[in-house]
């Protein structure tokens, strides 16, 4: 990427705060699978404590309503360029196994489906372009 990355992840604030969680954390894994130099080394502290870093950039979690976040999945997704987008359905919270999920996705149109959450990475002001007018979740 030439330009400075960036990510942030939108939540239907309307979600109870576990559901909240699990769909930002599901999101953030998928945001690291899709770009591994978002985290993916250790940090050692002063008397030899490893651990895992969980993001080299801030992650900022903002709310919009299910339409607001299903607009902006279709404008993403209609870029060009090096991106990630990674959509959390409501649908998938009733599924158990990946299979099952992979399999019941694809009889699926995102269309006509709630979409929870969504995470974005990518260039800067496409992400700024997206989201800036979004208020942090709180």
């Amino acid at each position: 990427m030439t330009d400075t990355l960036r990510l942030a992840i939108i939540l239907n604030p309307d979600l109870p705060p576990g559901l909240l969680a699990n769909t930002a954390g599901a999101i953030g894994i998928g945001l690291a699978a899709k770009f591994p130099m978002l985290a993916g080394n250790s940090l050692t502290d002063a008397k030899g404590a490893t651990i895992d870093v969980s993001s080299k950039y801030p992650v900022p979690i903002l709310q919009g309503t299910t339409d607001h976040i299903k607009a902006l999945m279709f404008k993403a997704l209609d870029a060009g360029g090096e991106r990630g987008v990674v959509a959390f359905p409501a649908f998938a919270r009733s599924l158990h196994a990946y299979e099952e999920y992979e399999n019941t996705f694809k009889q699926r149109d995102l269309h006509d489906e709630v979409i929870d959450g969504l995470g974005l990475v990518g260039p800067e002001k496409w992400i700024k372009s997206l989201t800036g007018n979004l208020k942090l979740l709180r």
